[in-house]
């Protein structure tokens, strides 16, 4: 019967269903076969968004709103590009550096692309960037979003886990901060090679100029992850903070963040949030069907059965992530199968903190894997390129993101050195 259930899911994705609607149909599809009561549904699904760390998600989509609305995201591009803007290649190193700072904010890889997309690819594109190396650039580096804290990927992670969110989130920083400098050293590579513009070097008083335009706004990142890690609040009272912290400084610091505008704010995250509590209730009753069907049992043997060795398991569940990550979104592929894999991981002597962070960086470097990666879609629709030439410019980026990986893969320390530091 668990044919059924997964043979319905895939062609329900087939067909072009949202991911939350997919698990929805596809597990009433299989409770209707086995003549389960369907009380089971609402139940299910109301125990897996019944959880209090999980109310921080709307807060942490609502702050990020706030401060994107508010002008943050040009802020943020103009301080980069007074850094970097006079190094060769300097509009496309500044699009990288955007996507580190802006990480803090946004959470998400598809609202990194999106937002620092729309205002970089055209520039690029004005100054004599090629398109495809534009978006592919835009692409690439959006996945460093949800490495670098606060991610609201992370927090889910955490929530299927019982790990400290707080953890996590340091867990996540150094592979994030490794990821950005391999890209932006990539990108410098080619640029020389290309012989990409440069800007004039800006002088200190325009990067002190920048640096405060853009202070209260990084301010948040900080308050957040010194609140979580003091223990000051929950991650759940820091969303809160955050969304009164982004309020204050939209409406009284950079004061591009009208009454109406945070009206609209306020019902796209609303929006946001529901369908993300939508998705998340129906993939724990997946979930609850995979578990009672025994799947991670199967799971489990299948892969210890091929190999014991703990770098060739690990191999293998890269190999799984990246390969779903290619044409699922990343929430739903962390709730379907984050369970199953760490129960394989913990096995074979896997740190649940490590592999949280080999998780959800396999599953970033999907978004941006030919030929189903989101973000690829998404940077070339900006840029108005097709697929297949951001493809092939997105492929060196793919490779250096993967050196990336197994680096993260294979050296522990690099997810366990913070977490040991200040919190253990």
């Amino acid at each position: 019967m668990i044919a059924l259930l997964l043979v319905t899911f895939a062609v329900c994705i087939l067909l072009r269903f949202p991911i939350a609607f997919s698990l929805g149909l596809s597990c009433l599809v299989f409770l209707l076969v086995e003549g389960t009561p369907l009380i089971v549904m609402p139940m299910k699904m109301y125990s897996g968004i019944d959880v209090f760390v999980l109310l921080s998600i709307p807060g942490f989509i609502m702050a990020g709103n706030l401060m994107n609305h508010g002008g943050l995201t040009e802020k943020i591009i103009a301080f980069c590009n007074h850094l970097v803007g006079h190094i060769r290649g300097g509009l496309a190193l500044a699009n990288i550096a955007s996507s580190m700072l802006f990480a803090g904010i946004s959470g998400t890889a598809i609202s990194d692309t999106a937002s620092i997309g729309s205002v970089m690819i055209p520039a690029m594109k004005k100054e004599g960037y090629d398109a495809d190396f534009a978006c592919a650039v835009t692409a690439s580096s959006s996945t460093v979003g949800p490495i670098i804290p606060p991610s609201v990927s992370m927090i889910i992670a955490a929530t299927l886990t019982g790990l400290s969110v707080g953890k996590l989130f340091l867990a996540g920083a150094i592979p994030g901060f490794l990821l950005g400098l391999s890209l932006l050293g990539y990108t410098y590579y080619i640029s020389r090679k290309r012989q990409y513009p440069k800007h004039p070097r800006s002088s200190f008083r325009q990067i002190g100029r920048g640096f405060i335009d853009t202070f209260w706004a990084l301010l948040m990142t900080v308050i957040i992850l010194y609140g979580i890690i003091g223990g000051l609040f929950t991650p759940t009272e820091a969303s809160i903070v955050a969304v009164l912290y982004a309020l204050i400084i939209g409406l009284f610091v950079y004061r591009k963040l009208t009454p109406r505008r945070a009206i609209v704010v306020f019902l796209d995250s609303m929006k946001t949030s529901a369908a993300l509590m939508v998705l998340i209730g129906f993939a724990n009753l997946f979930g609850y069907i995979l578990i009672t069907e025994q799947l991670p049992q199967i799971v489990s043997s299948q892969i210890l059965g091929f190999s014991d060795n703990r770098y060739v398991v690990l191999l293998l569940i890269n190999l799984l992530l990246i390969f779903v990550g290619t044409f699922m979104e990343t929430i739903a592929a962390l709730l379907i199968l984050f369970p199953i894999l760490l129960k394989v991981a913990l096995a074979v002597g896997v740190d649940p903190i490590h592999f949280s962070v080999i998780a959800l960086l396999n599953l970033m470097i999907g978004l941006t894997t030919p030929p189903l990666g989101v973000c690829l879609f998404v940077a070339a629709g900006i840029g108005k390129v097709s697929i297949g030439a951001v493809s092939r410019a997105g492929f060196p980026f793919l490779l250096v993101s993967l050196v990336v990986l197994a680096l993260v893969t294979l050296i522990p320390e690099l997810s366990l050195f913070l977490p040991g530091l200040f919190m253990d």
